[in-house]
């Protein structure tokens, strides 16, 4: 706050033909707008939530988004070679949310494997549904 209003005093001595500074230009506002705002900034998170969880999976928008998945999990015997040979997962027949969550684990960081942070980053929480039910639906 004192930074504010060393800032002002300079710009009035500067200034001096300007308006008298308010209180609500320094950055202080009244109780009841104070309360307001916090109140429209929870129910904004909260908005932002429900419709976060309304994501719904769409199979048929996921064919042009798995070309980055077969690379490593459309390979027969699900055995990769870079950086070495390992063994990946079959993702056909997972269930959707096993693999949503898998892949925002990814995007998080909590699941660790370079390669899959990388692509997870690229996802949408759409991208991440769509990707879940076209494989959620494979044999």
């Amino acid at each position: 706050m004192r930074y504010k209003l060393a800032i002002w005093s300079l710009y009035a001595a500067c200034a001096p033909n300007t308006e008298p500074v308010s209180l609500q230009s320094l950055g202080y506002l009244p109780t009841a707008i104070m309360k307001t705002l916090i109140a429209l900034l929870a129910l904004a998170g909260i908005a932002n939530f429900a419709a976060a969880a309304d994501v719904v999976g769409n199979a048929k928008a996921a064919e042009n988004k798995v070309s980055m998945c077969i690379g490593c999990h459309g390979i027969p015997g699900y055995k990769a070679t870079f950086p070495e040979v390992y063994q990946v997962p079959m993702l056909g027949g997972q269930s959707a949310k096993y693999i949503e969550n898998a892949l925002a684990a990814y995007k998080k960081g909590e699941r660790q494997f370079p390669t899959m942070h990388g692509i997870a980053a690229t996802l949408s929480d759409q991208d991440m549904a769509d990707l879940a039910a076209y494989y959620s639906q494979q044999k």
